[in-house]
């Protein structure tokens, strides 16, 4: 057994998030301590100021970001706005990285600001599939690109060659649960920033990863503690696969 406690001056935080050579992908995710990822639908309540300023970080260092229609629809997604950033770090790319919403059904508006007020360097990426409604897939290639990725449901490998393809190798999944479950069940993970605040939701509430029974890796997906870094009483973790 080897039993340490940690700790550490202020930390160089864009050091210890910078992303490695080649293609990587990093979920970001909070809970309470007793596992809840969300109270009421929304994980504003489960945040802090600390955990803010890290999402933002992993916000400027990604090329993109990955996210669930239905996290877009509750957590009321725009785009990713460069006043927000750490504007220094994205010298040489465009100031903020556009956001990809996997949606098998096409089912949100297209006047939704996450596409409409997406600006030119960063237009919203649509993940669907080819099953979606033609007429709703054409409407909203007015105003973001689409991707077409499986027949039925969403091949997410091939989304993310897709992505890697238009030169988006540094992603940045920010859930919902359904999405971190289809992520892990395709072998896509291969990073995971958990923030756990000292909190207790009680029974009832989503963990960080759900779906039907089948859902997620056919054997538990080792990892390896990065890091930990705690701000009044949030423990910030960051886990990378093990065979990575």
């Amino acid at each position: 057994m080897s039993l340490r406690q940690l700790f550490s001056d202020e930390p160089d935080l864009p050091g210890l998030y910078g992303y490695p050579d080649g293609r990587w992908l990093r979920a970001n995710m909070v809970a309470t301590a007793d596992g809840a990822a969300s109270l009421n639908g929304v994980t504003q309540g489960i945040s802090s100021g600390t955990d803010r300023r890290v999402f933002a970080l992993l916000r400027t260092l990604c090329d993109v970001i990955l996210v669930g229609a239905s996290t877009v629809r509750e957590e009321k997604y725009k785009p990713a706005r460069p006043r927000e950033l750490w504007s220094h770090l994205r010298a040489g790319r465009p100031p903020a990285p556009p956001i990809a919403v996997v949606t098998r059904r096409l089912d949100f508006d297209p006047d939704n600001p996450l596409i409409a007020a997406a600006p030119p360097h960063a237009r919203t990426i649509v993940i669907t599939v080819a099953r979606a409604p033609a007429d709703r897939r054409a409407e909203l290639a007015r105003h973001a690109d689409v991707i077409v990725a499986g027949d039925e449901t969403v091949d997410l490998k091939a989304a993310v060659n897709a992505l890697a393809e238009r030169g988006h190798r540094r992603l940045l999944a920010e859930g919902g649960p359904h999405l971190l479950a289809q992520l892990l069940e395709a072998g896509l993970l291969d990073e995971l920033c958990l923030t756990i605040g000292p909190l207790m939701a009680g029974p009832g509430a989503p963990r960080i990863v759900t779906g039907p029974p089948g859902t997620g890796p056919a054997t538990p997906l080792p990892l390896t503690l990065a890091h930990v870094l705690e701000d009044d009483g949030f423990l910030l973790c960051r886990y990378t696969r093990k065979d990575k």
